[in-house]
């Protein structure tokens, strides 16, 4: 008996690939694009950093270690209940003050100006801003799934505690400072009170709110020289092309210079030529335009849109208030950040330090992207098991 059962128990690769199994549920177009973007991103990080870098292959191996770290830990969380998630939402978000803490603690380094690092050794940096958007998120959707009795809107009590959440950790962020990881945990909370389907009224006195602290950030001086540059080159980057408005200048030559087929992997004389600063990283973006030309750049921003537009889908399909809330978010980030980063390179917004998601060089960054898209497709995975 016990052979006959061994005969007919099914093989690995069929229990993978039957009807119900948890792998079929899983969103493959968005894996794809994903696993795409993470191509493309080693590709450009290799061949920016290849001239420079130490060792023949540079960042590249270290680029890869940390791409595989954040398969790993999107399997993983993927695999997760999502509605169990809710209950561990504080704990994630508590995790994240305290990595924000450190920071500030003779722990934490600067680099590029921010002090938002903490050095492990061997070349190894974790920034707990990133892990931060994820606990955020988790936290305001937790706060938020639950509808006042007798409406589909919350409660005033959750969304007052969202908002204490939200100050908390934009505040700790900001005095590091970190302006663009900042404005990603506005956005973030924004989306997530939307989603929530906050009273329009409640909208208006927040925008009002946050308007009049942009104000304030600017009249009582309190950003850091170099962001005010920033700001200065957006608004007039020929001021003064070899100070304030390099970055922006030089961005724009070499994704110009691509035109439409691009100079080829590895033939971009700015790339070569270490023109723009930070091309793994916040500039990765002039990379693909040099070398990979228009045609290329669109295939980024297009893959970029694929995950974008089956995260909506998750969250338009998913059964629950904390997955909708959770999956809604997840988009909005991505989003922003998108928008941002693309803009900065091509003059339309203001240089921040905020890299392309999936593409930039980075290993925190990294890691809480691909955590993202596990807890999408955690949500995917029960929604179609419900379904």
């Amino acid at each position: 008996m016990a052979r006959t059962a061994a005969v007919r128990r099914p093989s690995l690769m069929r229990r993978i690939t039957a009807e119900n199994s948890t792998v079929r549920r899983l969103d493959g177009l968005m894996l794809v694009a994903v696993a795409g973007l993470c191509v493309i991103g080693t590709l450009l990080v290799w061949s920016c950093t290849r001239t420079w870098a130490p060792g023949s292959t540079g960042l590249v191996k270290k680029h890869l270690l940390n791409e595989t770290i954040g398969v790993v830990l999107c399997g993983i969380v993927a695999m997760v209940d999502h509605r169990a998630m809710r209950a561990y939402a504080p704990l994630v978000f508590l995790l994240s003050l305290v990595g924000l803490v450190l920071v500030i603690t003779p722990l934490g380094a600067t680099i590029n100006g921010s002090h938002s690092w903490i050095l492990l050794g061997g070349g190894f940096a974790v920034q707990p801003s990133e892990f931060a958007k994820v606990g955020l998120l988790l936290i305001i959707a937790m706060l938020l799934a639950q509808p006042a009795e007798g409406s589909d809107r919350p409660r005033g009590l959750d969304v007052t505690l969202a908002l204490l959440a939200s100050g908390l950790t934009m505040g700790l962020v900001m005095l590091q400072p970190d302006l663009g990881t900042a404005l990603v945990l506005a956005v973030i909370t924004a989306a997530g009170l939307i989603i929530a389907g906050m009273r329009k009224r409640w909208v208006g006195v927040l925008t009002l709110v946050a308007g009049a602290g942009v104000f304030s950030v600017f009249y009582f001086q309190m950003l850091e020289p170099y962001q005010v540059a920033r700001f200065t080159a957006f608004v007039d980057p020929s001021v003064d092309p070899r100070g304030v408005g390099y970055n922006s200048t030089q961005s724009m030559i070499a994704i110009g210079s691509g035109q439409l087929l691009g100079k080829g992997l590895l033939g971009g004389g700015q790339t070569t030529g270490r023109f723009v600063p930070e091309q793994h990283t916040d500039f990765i973006f002039t990379v693909a335009g040099e070398e990979f030309g228009f045609l290329g750049s669109v295939t980024v921003v297009l893959l970029l849109g694929v995950v974008l537009l089956r995260g909506l889908k998750i969250a338009r399909q998913c059964e629950d208030r904390f997955g909708t809330l959770v999956a809604g978010t997840i988009v909005c980030w991505f989003a922003f950040q998108t928008f941002i980063n693309v803009g900065m390179t091509i003059g339309i917004m203001p240089i921040t330090g905020l890299p392309l998601p999936f593409v930039s060089y980075g290993g925190t960054a990294t890691f809480a992207n691909l955590i993202a898209v596990g807890l999408l497709q955690a949500i995917r995975v029960r929604s179609q098991s419900f379904n």
